[in-house]
């Protein structure tokens, strides 16, 4: 395969806010070698073009189709709301070009799995963002247990704060408290951290589930205006490791004053607890302590220095950046190690799951 940079177009990119601009810029800076952004499509031509010119990109396209049917990209990256993320990527993907999608792939469960045979049809090289399971300190806490730190794993426990879907939003998030949309608490920092969770534990065998709502409403920050509200804001999650392990996951709306991401590995020889800044495990800054047990509380464990050398300071942006490495070799390769549209239907029907409503 050629050596030459990856043409990167972008769908959905601010160069100075959202998720694109904090993560997905500093990822791809960190890649220079492999990647070279090149176009934008925005809502607006005007828009593609305010992003173009801050970025000093070459391109910038008065549609999304426009840009998939451009010889000048390679690879399309969607980053927009998961409402447009199947008629986008399908056109993407119709055309032949790789396609880097936000999590969640699709909105349910059926548009996961029409993009993921469509993907294979094309064969071409797809990533999902499911950036926890790359997180530094996540590939340190799966060499710990694998590396027998706490021995046999008797059970895990978890509890998070969404942030959002709580009372109260701005009114560019309102999107995320309608169940419709397919980006509730459940399909984002929830099914974020599973992921992170399955990687270091090994995947999940059993689970049973409960959904409740604090509140049917929500006000707009901006306006006071109240508006329905139909994503839960509590998630209740319990079951069984396939290894056998007990596990348990509370999720809940809006933050908390107390700790918003609470994580601890129980076994027969130890203990691990992982706290983090934020319940959005893709993106947390996350502290370990450990236990053996002849210690006698738990102490500082560091990640190996080397392992955060040359990535962005940002979680967010460093997580990302290694699916983008692994994109890179997909495509130039052939190989198939970046987490793939087929990887992502799987974390849909656990979702379906989860709550029958999401397929």
């Amino acid at each position: 395969m050629s050596k030459d940079k990856i043409r990167v177009g972008f769908i959905g990119l601010n160069p100075d806010s959202h998720w694109a601009a904090t993560a997905h810029l500093p990822a791809l800076q960190s890649l220079q070698d492999d990647f070279e952004i090149v176009a934008v499509a925005n809502s607006t031509l005007e828009s593609a073009q305010k992003t173009a010119k801050a970025l000093n990109l070459p391109h910038a396209f008065a549609s999304y189709k426009e840009l998939v049917t451009s010889d000048q990209v390679d690879l399309v990256v969607v980053t927009v709301k998961v409402p447009y993320h199947f008629e986008m990527i399908s056109a993407a993907l119709n055309s032949g070009k790789h396609v880097y999608s936000e999590w969640p792939l699709g909105n349910g469960l059926e548009e996961a799995q029409k993009l993921a045979k469509l993907a294979k049809e094309k064969n071409v090289a797809v990533a999902i963002g499911t950036q926890m399971r790359y997180a530094p300190e996540v590939t340190y806490l799966k060499n710990l247990i694998e590396d027998g730190y706490v021995g046999q794993v008797l059970s895990t426990s978890l509890i998070g704060s969404g942030g959002n879907w709580s009372n109260q939003t701005a009114e560019e998030y309102y999107y995320l408290f309608d169940k419709a949309n397919g980006a509730s608490m459940l399909e984002i920092p929830v099914a974020h951290t599973l992921v992170g969770v399955a990687e270091v534990l090994g995947d999940i065998g059993e689970i049973s589930s409960k959904l409740y709502s604090n509140f049917n409403e929500v006000k707009i920050a901006e306006t006071n205006e109240m508006k329905p509200k139909t994503a839960e804001d509590q998630i209740l999650l319990q079951g069984k490791l396939e290894s056998g392990a007990a596990f348990s996951v509370h999720y809940r709306g809006g933050v908390s004053k107390a700790t918003n991401f609470l994580w601890e590995i129980n076994g027969t020889e130890g203990d691990l607890q992982i706290t983090g800044d934020t319940g959005h495990g893709q993106m947390a800054n996350f502290s370990i302590k450990g236990a053996k047990s002849e210690d006698d509380s738990l102490q500082e464990l560091e990640v190996p220095k080397e392992a955060l050398e040359g990535w962005p300071e940002f979680p967010g942006a460093r997580n990302v950046g290694h699916i983008y490495q692994l994109l890179a070799e997909d495509i130039k390769t052939g190989s198939r190690k970046a987490p793939n549209f087929e990887d992502g239907v799987k974390w849909h029907q656990l979702i379906a799951e989860i709550d029958p409503s999401a397929k």
